[in-house]
């Protein structure tokens, strides 16, 4: 637990004010799973993304994604070498442990789907050979939810590939004169070094996954999501890896709040980042005005949470 609070401080020395957002990408971090951060221009996105890879010591690589990206760039291609005969395979973008793929949805469909094999098998294939990618993997993917000028929306396929969608927000006033005192000079990203190795994070991210979770949890998370799926407003609701996701963001959390076992409250906590993404809305209710979350949010508050059992006696 102390490990990934080191990366929350390190990466604080970047970000200013935006604790639960940085603990948020950290626990993501830690149960294996891929962010979407969705936000306003100039919020600090590609900064908050570029500094939660920079914490852990391994490769990262950036994507600036636009309408000429094509799906070999991510993948990697096969080139005929003279000399040997032979085809050789050279290595993409997505080799990377850590991917930044800043603007997403300013790529077409066709290289936006060259991502999803990488980001749920964790490999890619090229000319029938398969190519594992680093047991680190992590995609943390921008995008702009305002501008839809040249953008192509990510299918539903992508989205339910990010375990959690967060915001950042505006700072509030104060924070806002700390960021411009803290790069005033220079862009502290810049300097910014790990402070856990990629050998630790695996370490971590295999006590994660073994947090205890009770019985009736499961039945909880499966409420949850059956609840999306009978929702009047809901077209489409959360599947299957979503549920998934949800009890592996619940692990996280309870992991990261010092606990080798999940409450129903790590569940409520986590639902919202979780779910809301993965659902779609019937045109109607979006006519009301009606959002995502809003939907998850009601569905929480009518959800009745299990007794769990004494967890000492475990």
């Amino acid at each position: 637990m102390r490990s990934v609070q080191k990366i929350v401080e390190n990466i604080e020395r970047v970000i200013v004010g935006k604790r639960e957002v940085i603990e948020l990408l950290s626990i993501a971090l830690i149960c294996r799973g891929h962010v979407l951060i969705e936000d306003v221009p100039g919020v600090g996105k590609t900064t908050l993304a570029g500094a939660l890879a920079k914490s852990v010591s391994g490769r990262l690589k950036r994507i600036q994604f636009t309408p000429d990206v094509l799906p070999s760039d991510l993948t990697g291609f096969s080139m005929y070498n003279q000399k040997t005969g032979e085809f050789e395979y050279k290595a993409g973008t997505l080799s990377g442990e850590f991917i930044l793929a800043d603007e997403i949805n300013r790529t077409s469909p066709k290289t936006q789907a060259s991502l999803l094999e990488a980001m749920e098998e964790r490999q890619v294939t090229v000319d029938g050979v398969t190519y594992k990618m680093p047991k680190t993997f992590m995609v943390l993917a921008t995008q702009n939810p305002v501008d839809y000028l040249g953008t192509f929306p990510l299918p539903e396929a992508q989205m339910d590939r990010f375990l959690m969608k967060v915001s950042i927000g505006y700072p509030s006033v104060r924070d806002e004169e700390r960021m411009l005192a803290k790069y005033k000079a220079d862009n502290p990203l810049h300097t910014l070094q790990p402070v856990i190795s990629s050998e630790e994070l695996l370490q971590i991210q295999e006590q994660v996954s073994k947090i205890y979770v009770e019985e009736s949890l499961y039945s909880l998370i499966v409420e949850i999501v059956r609840q999306t799926r009978v929702h009047k407003d809901v077209l489409l609701g959360v599947s299957p890896r979503g549920a998934l996701s949800l009890l592996h963001a619940a692990q996280g959390l309870a992991f990261f709040n010092g606990r080798d076992y999940i409450l129903p409250d790590d569940i409520i906590k986590m639902a919202p980042y979780v779910l809301s993404h993965r659902i779609q809305l019937k045109h109607e209710a979006k006519l009301r005005n009606k959002a995502n979350e809003d939907i998850i949010h009601y569905i929480l508050e009518e959800i009745r949470l299990p007794k769990v059992k004494a967890y000492a006696e475990k």
